[in-house]
């Protein structure tokens, strides 16, 4: 049996003149640094390897000299592809200096690609970055004039225009993980996420090349449970055991217990934030919030979102997620983005990103960079500093609803908020609203003709994207158009009769957020599919407090149901649904009344055994089927084996 447990350096040698390297990590997370360091110390010492390219998605560093900045070495590098240089200062450099060939391209699609490339497949065909920089017919994802290889096509496929990125073999891949037994198995129990190890893995090991794995610990062989292990030993070569100090949870700080869901702390703890800029901008971002929606918030100003959200208490009404992986629970921020406190799931990153390129996401909120009359968005490259795209294209282009945020100008704005109204005590240096973008991250044109809703939100005002450009259509209290808004542009925007932001985001006191969320039109809450034969009615937060309340119901179920001429069957989420006890039998006699006219059959579903038994008793009383649910998923399962009866 041959070893596999080795040491940083006998792990390195394996490295030759020319290589293709994949380093895992995103951002400060999951970052192998022994790896790293290992070949840093070897190429100063001995000149070799030489003329590597690098290949990574979420720019593994600390936005200093951390991770994969030790590797910028001239001669070290040849080439660059990565998703995202902002974390990678010293990389970017080399690209924007000219010193390596390099290219930026879309963080989804570099995921995309890993798979691909596992699979022998000729390349990666997306929509992900028509329009943008990375389309060929603007800038091809290069970056410096030493880069002149076409790694980007436009091509129609189905009829449908589409970019093909191609593929190439990976000759060595750094992944990392938790624990390892002496045949190489992993889990990654201790990891803030699981990012793209098994894919990396797959694809080195089916392009004939040789994957090495970091961890924290070896554990006995046969002692790790089969369904945790991530990326089996078949796919690993060698396994290098870090020190402490090479292997942390990630760059930005200590263990903690809650990225890796060891256990949930109450989000109560979480101080609300300062009522500055940031967070006038967060709170109006949050009002286009909805429940049950699947929500993605990207670095740096849509942070404040999460906190808003939070601070509000309505964070259970609806799902983030972060394009690494994370499902639900609170993003982190900072240097940990990329995280989540209390997580409800974290899956691969290339899942979550076919979850969001095939249209799974409802709302997006990103920072807000530059902007040209067209709301096309520039947030990658800025002079002399290369941020990159991440994941910025593939969710500003998937998305049903996306909210750009940040303040109005840059680089030393001072505002002041007392009485509700807001005024500018000294305007940013660099204008925002400019008439032409250095580079197209976001095309404005592009959302327009597929039927986006864009909103522009910023610390003064708000902007919609239309097909003749944006349009202003909210302005802060205590802010003069003329010379607040317009005077700070380069370009002038639609104006019509824009209204005044809502009064309470720019008072010290909670928003009541909630209320507002949960007021959903009774008409907006049911809705009928055909297909299926069944209609959805979300009653998750109404509440029934009057004989008047009752009978609306009534309204809008017969208004629904009658035009359809036929009996079907409801699913109904009772989650946080509130009924007083004056109503409860006025309820369910009406409850009875249109299940005799209208349905087939009614499976109901709460995770409140409270409601489950009140509201189980009153339909019980009334004849009707009491049982309900505590998931929706055997509500939904309930309703298609009652419809196939």
């Amino acid at each position: 049996m041959r070893k596999k447990v080795v040491s940083s350096a006998e792990a390195i040698a394996i490295l030759r003149d020319g290589d293709t390297l994949c380093c895992s990590g995103f951002g400060s997370n999951g970052v192998p640094v022994e790896l790293i360091l290992a070949l840093e110390k070897r190429f100063l010492e001995t000149a070799s390897p030489k003329n590597l390219t690098l290949l990574f998605g979420g720019g593994p560093g600390d936005g200093g000299t951390g991770g994969v900045n030790h590797l910028a070495h001239e001669g070290l590098l040849k080439r660059v592809i990565g998703g995202h240089y902002g974390l990678v200062p010293k990389i970017g450099q080399l690209a924007l200096q000219s010193k390596v060939e390099a290219y930026n391209l879309p963080l989804g699609v570099i995921s995309h690609l890993y798979r691909d490339i596992a699979c022998g497949l000729p390349g990666t065909a997306s929509k992900v970055g028509l329009g943008t920089f990375v389309d060929p017919r603007l800038e091809g994802g290069k970056i410096g004039s030493r880069t002149v290889e076409d790694l980007v096509e436009v091509i129609t496929l189905g009829g449908k225009e589409l970019l093909y990125y191609k593929a190439f073999p990976i000759s060595v891949a750094f992944i990392r993980a938790t624990s390892a037994d002496a045949e190489g198995n992993l889990t990654m129990e201790r990891e803030t996420l699981t990012l793209d190890a098994l894919a990396i893995a797959t694809a080195t090991k089916n392009s004939g090349g040789f994957v090495i794995a970091q961890v924290e610990r070896i554990v006995e062989r046969g002692s790790l449970n089969p369904r945790r292990v991530k990326v089996p030993g078949i796919l690993v070569d060698c396994v290098v055991v870090a020190s402490a100090e090479n292997h942390p949870q990630n760059l930005g700080g200590s263990y903690n217990p809650a990225f890796s869901a060891e256990v949930r702390v109450p989000l109560d703890a979480v101080a609300p934030m300062a009522l500055d800029e940031r967070k006038v901008i967060a709170r109006r971002a949050a009002f286009e919030l909805l429940p049950n929606s699947v929500v993605n918030l990207g670095i740096g100003m849509p942070e404040g979102v999460a906190a808003v959200a939070n601070e509000e208490k309505i964070l259970k009404y609806m799902t983030l997620t972060a394009e690494p992986g994370v499902i639900g629970g609170m993003p982190a921020s900072g240097a940990n983005f990329g995280a989540a406190i209390n997580p409800e799931a974290v899956i691969d990153m290339n899942q979550q990103f076919d979850f969001y390129d095939g249209g799974g996401l409802d709302l997006a909120c990103l920072g807000l960079a530059e902007c040209d009359p067209a709301g096309s968005i520039n947030v990658s490259r800025f002079g002399p500093k290369l941020a990159g795209a991440g994941g910025f294209i593939n969710i500003t282009q998937n998305s049903r609803t996306v909210v750009f945020v940040g303040t109005f100008t840059a680089g030393g704005l001072k505002i002041a908020i007392a009485d509700g109204q807001l005024k500018i005590l000294q305007e940013g240096r660099a204008r925002k609203f400019v008439q032409r973008i250095e580079q197209v991250t976001f095309s404005g044109p592009y959302a327009s003709s597929s039927g986006q809703t864009v909103l522009y939100v910023t610390e003064r005002c708000v902007f919609r994207l239309t097909p003749a450009g944006l349009e202003l259509i909210e302005v802060a209290p205590g802010i003069d158009v003329e010379r607040d808004i317009l005077a700070q542009m380069d370009f002038k925007p639609i104006v019509n009769q824009p209204q005044l932001m809502d009064a309470r985001i720019f008072r010290p006191e909670a928003m009541q957020l909630k209320d507002t969320l949960l007021s959903i039109s009774l008409v907006d809450r049911m809705q009928y599919e055909p297909t299926q034969g069944t209609a959805y009615y979300n009653f998750q937060g109404l509440r029934v407090q009057s004989h008047k309340d009752v009978e609306d119901i009534r309204h809008a179920t017969e208004a629904l149901c009658r035009p359809i001429g036929k009996k079907i069957g409801v699913v109904v989420n009772y989650d946080d649904f509130q009924i007083d006890e004056a109503v409860v039998d006025d309820y369910a006699a009406m409850v009875k009344r249109i299940s005799d006219q209208f349905y087939t059959h009614v499976s109901r579903y709460t995770t409140s055994a409270f409601m489950r038994l009140k509201l189980g008793a009153a339909l019980e009383g009334r004849g009707l089927a009491a049982h309900i649910y505590e998931t929706p998923q055997e509500a939904i399962e309930s309703a298609r084996q009652s419809s196939a009866a």
